[in-house]
């Protein structure tokens, strides 16, 4: 174990020390509401969705659930401009409840960028004009199943399509699954994190099984996301016990004081512990197969395509590009302010975990033949990609970090909406047979689609560029040359792919049992033309953001 490196230290503001409180004494909790005003008003917006499913009549709970959740996500993200804007991003930076939440620039840019993606998501959920509904009334229908407790296939799932009915307890869940997104870039704490981590993992298990379509596909998913999800909030749960038995506390700045010799006074217990690593490298190698998995780096990947490939596509857009930023914004945090006397003990542990993801994921996608699980490898080789920014250990290393999850979610969420257009008599044509010829069926579609492989591809003018340069440039910084070497021809790899399919829409003749391309509601529209201007805006005219970035890259300590 070694000490931590004096750079590091610049990357903390340290808080007011009259938050902790001395052991054996109890001290009278002060909870700083405004502070945590994002994450009450997701929290009371989920609280009115549950409300709303049992007091409104089910013909106006549609447009009440989307009301609630639109305006509860608004005002949440003014809520994180006032914080930043008041100064909390910089020196006014705070742990808040009892060292518990974390109010810091890293914690406010990450938050803000899960609730736009939210916004966006939610948009998707609420699109009715795709599916061909066969409710009795013609009433429209979504991307969910009609009633989540019928059998698939049952005279009770018949008899609720026949009515129209809609489950729109989507929205209610995915607000609280936003609360956990919220709190777990922020925790301050292992235990804080670990609840945060089953909060947002709880509803996206249900979400995964809602599909109107392949429901027992959809059910799959869902199982096979919950079952490895347990196992790895088992890790996490068991890694949280071993260093809360090694350093006697669960703060992350408790274990970074304990860690790096500072933590005074040094009782007998805590001697005792302290002179065995042993607790702590492997409590912080299996807190790590948690986060691992949640990101979906190898070799914690196997549920990905799967679940990508079986889950609502509205919903499979929104895990993709939520959690991703969430489990990365979490995974920072414990690197950056437990672990940082441990760089060069998890370092080279990282450094493999980073080439086997981009390797793995790039080459792995060029075999798929389904879009969705193309996308979910994609994915995969992106986790590679962000985390050289999380191993260079440096300021500029978060900055780019925070840069690529924001450019690589809208992406991703604009993907998937594009997606869900492309439609024949089974619902979504994902087979990538079905795509050819799609630039001549629909030259706008297919020509939006390809921007968005080409920013995956991070093709210069586009947000996926700017997003890979400054990480490898970060990482670069550090001295992990070879690492961005492997990543530069990974990007290569995934390239391929992605012109592949380009090549498939405009270049191949059209079927002519060929899919139809879909006319979306204002909704969808709107996420499509979203996902377009940040690529754009974010490939073009970067610099403004990898400076906001880097002003909101210093952890409160």
């Amino acid at each position: 174990m070694s000490s931590a490196p004096s750079a590091v230290h610049s990357l903390w503001t340290l808080a007011d020390q009259s938050t902790s409180s001395t052991i054996g004494t109890f001290t009278q909790p002060h909870v700083q509401y405004a502070q945590l005003s994002p994450m009450l008003i997701v929290t009371g917006a989920a609280v009115l969705g549950i409300l709303a499913e049992a007091f409104v009549p089910r013909k106006g709970r549609y447009w009440t659930q989307i009301g609630i959740a639109l305006t509860g996500l608004v005002a949440a993200f003014v809520a994180i401009v006032l914080l930043a804007a008041d100064g909390y991003a910089g020196a006014k930076a705070d742990l808040a409840v009892q060292g518990a939440v974390a109010v810091d620039g890293p914690a406010l840019f990450l938050q803000g960028t899960i609730l736009l993606i939210s916004i966006v998501a939610v948009l998707g959920f609420a699109e009715r004009r795709l599916e061909t509904g066969t409710a009795a009334n013609g009433a429209p229908v979504d991307a969910f199943t009609p009633q989540a407790a019928a059998v698939p296939g049952s005279d009770a799932e018949k008899s609720a399509v026949r009515s129209g009915f809609a489950t729109t307890e989507v929205y209610p869940l995915t607000m609280f699954a936003v609360v956990g997104m919220l709190l777990f870039p922020a925790a301050g704490d292992l235990l804080t994190m670990f609840i945060a981590l089953e909060v947002f993992s709880l509803p996206l298990y249900l979400l995964c099984a809602l599909a109107r379509r392949r429901r027992l596909l959809s059910q799959e998913a869902a199982v096979k996301y919950f079952l490895l999800g347990a196992f790895s909030s088992a890790f996490f749960l068991f890694g949280l016990a071993l260093l809360y038995g090694y350093a006697g506390t669960v703060s992350l700045s408790g274990i970074a004081a304990v860690v790096s010799g500072t933590e005074s006074p040094v009782t007998p217990a805590l001697a005792n512990t302290t002179g065995n690593d042993a607790l702590l490298l492997i409590g912080m190698a299996m807190i790590g197969v948690g986060l691992l998995f949640k990101v979906g780096a190898v070799p914690f990947h196997s549920w990905t395509p799967d679940v990508y490939q079986g889950a609502p596509t509205p919903v499979t857009g929104f895990m993709a590009a939520a959690t991703k930023v969430a489990a990365f914004g979490a995974l920072l945090r414990l690197l950056y302010v437990a672990f940082p006397g441990l760089t060069w003990d998890f370092r080279p542990v990282m450094w493999g975990v980073a080439i086997l993801t981009m390797v793995v994921g790039s080459i792995i996608a060029v075999t798929q033949t389904d879009v969705k699980r193309l996308l979910a490898y994609s994915s995969i080789a992106h986790a590679g990609f962000i985390l050289t920014g999380v191993i260079a250990m440096n300021k500029a290393g978060i900055s780019a970090v925070l840069f690529y999850l924001g450019a690589y979610s809208f992406v991703t969420l604009g993907a998937f909406a594009v997606v869900t257009l492309v439609r024949d008599a089974g619902g979504e044509a994902t087979h990538l047979s079905r795509w050819a010829g799609l630039g001549r069926r629909s030259p706008l579609v297919a020509a939006v689609f390809a921007l968005f492989l080409l920013a995956f591809a991070g093709i210069p003018l586009t947000s996926g560029f700017a997003g890979k340069f400054a990480v490898f440039q970060a990482a670069a910084a550090s001295g992990a040359t070879p690492l961005v070497i492997v990543g530069v021809l990974s990007s290569a790899v995934a390239a391929f792919f992605y012109i592949r399919v380009i090549v498939l829409m405009f270049f191949s003749d059209p079927r002519p049992d060929g899919p139809s391309v879909a006319v979306p509601s204002v909704f969808t529209g709107t996420a499509i033309a979203l996902g377009v201007a940040v690529t754009l805006v974010l490939g073009i005219l970067p610099q403004y953001f990898l400076h906001l970035a880097g002003q909101a890259s210093v952890f409160i300590h």
